[in-house]
């Protein structure tokens, strides 16, 4: 059995040792640095399987270490845990959207710290897996096979990113970093208004693409995503995507499919805004949020984000759910909803 490297980047000695001789008890293969700066040498020397990090750090924190380690291709897909004594909720976010995978707040037990460390070994040996999934419904990227393969190797090489219900993945006005690959959960788009109105622009599932109108036409996002349940995805980086599409440009055509039917999809939202009415309104969004299969469909979805999707306020998405339900084409439980009548929702009158 291949015996496992974790750097521990810690400035506190006590903490380092201690947590040292757990991992080494536990049969891993322990480096240690008692600063970030240090912590970031190492990493590049070693490539360790795990990474336990310190935020509050003299001469370089967690968060200079984190953003330095994920520019470089060689380190950026190792598994980050950071050491916190500070359990706030911002520090949490923050780190969590610059791509950091665990927390373990001290002081920690041996349990939390082995549980933490081999949670993130059997993800990432599971990456695979995930990838090669989401690879099946790429074929038709590059319709010759050296295309394809550069293009597994672009995604078999990319760290899958943890992302938490309601956790901003990017603001509108952001520059782009790349286009996404959503791997598994959902993830909305939307756009505020001055008044600070959501309207919800797109869902995106599993093995979808987002993000892709930016780098494409090489401007800034102008809508915000944000992660509607528990969501693992990969980020495809902008320079990598350019130089692919430059090179095949089967792959680029086929992202330029996927630029048109965001856009089909976005007519068709103002379309139903402009002319239908808050009942047709309603079951089209239940249908396009069900997808290919509409019929005995489960949603997840909240009132507000169905709100934003159909242009509507709240309480009507309400009243207008609870008569769908006296009429049998849909059942609620909780905040699930289930379609029972796909058909009737489809041919709902104007």
């Amino acid at each position: 059995m291949i015996k496992r490297t974790i750097l521990i980047i810690e400035d506190n000695d006590d903490i380092r040792e201690g947590t040292s001789e757990i991992l080494e008890l536990a049969n891993y293969n322990v480096i240690t640095a008692d600063n970030g700066k240090t912590g970031v040498e190492l990493t590049n020397k070693h490539k360790p399987d795990v990474i336990l990090c310190d935020i509050m750090m003299p001469e370089l924190d967690g968060y200079g270490v984190l953003y330095l380690l994920s520019k470089n291709p060689e380190t950026a897909t190792i598994p980050f845990i950071f050491l916190t004594a500070k359990a706030e909720r911002l520090d949490m976010r923050k780190g969590m959207e610059m791509g950091a995978d665990d927390y373990l707040t001290k002081p920690f037990d041996d349990v939390e710290l082995l549980n933490a460390i081999e949670s993130r070994l059997q993800k990432k040996e599971r990456q695979q897996d995930f990838y090669s999934k989401s690879l099946e419904s790429l074929d038709n990227l590059a319709s010759r096979n050296d295309g394809l393969i550069e293009l597994q190797k672009l995604i078999a090489d990319r760290k899958i990113r943890s992302v938490k219900k309601k956790q901003v993945i990017y603001y509108e006005g952001d520059q782009p970093s790349g286009i996404f690959l959503l791997l598994s959960g959902k993830v909305k788009t939307y756009k505020l208004s001055e008044d600070g109105r959501e309207l919800l622009t797109a869902i995106y599932g599993p093995e979808e693409y987002f993000g892709v109108n930016a780098v494409l036409l090489n401007d800034m996002y102008h809508e915000a995503a944000e992660a509607v349940e528990d969501t693992s995805l990969c980020l495809l980086p902008k320079e990598m995507i350019e130089q692919l599409l430059n090179q095949y440009p089967e792959v680029g055509r086929e992202f330029i499919k996927i630029l048109s039917q965001n856009l089909k999809e976005k007519e068709e939202q103002l379309l139903q805004l402009a002319y239908h009415s808050v009942r047709k309104r309603m079951a089209q969004v239940l249908l396009r949020l069900a997808g290919a299969n509409p019929e005995n469909a489960t949603l997840k979805i909240s009132r507000d984000d169905l709100a934003s999707m159909a242009g509507m306020a709240t309480e009507t998405v309400s009243r207008t759910l609870s008569d769908f339900k006296e009429e049998a084409l849909i059942e609620k439980k909780g905040s699930q909803i289930l379609i029972l009548n796909a058909k009737k929702l489809q041919t709902m009158r104007n």
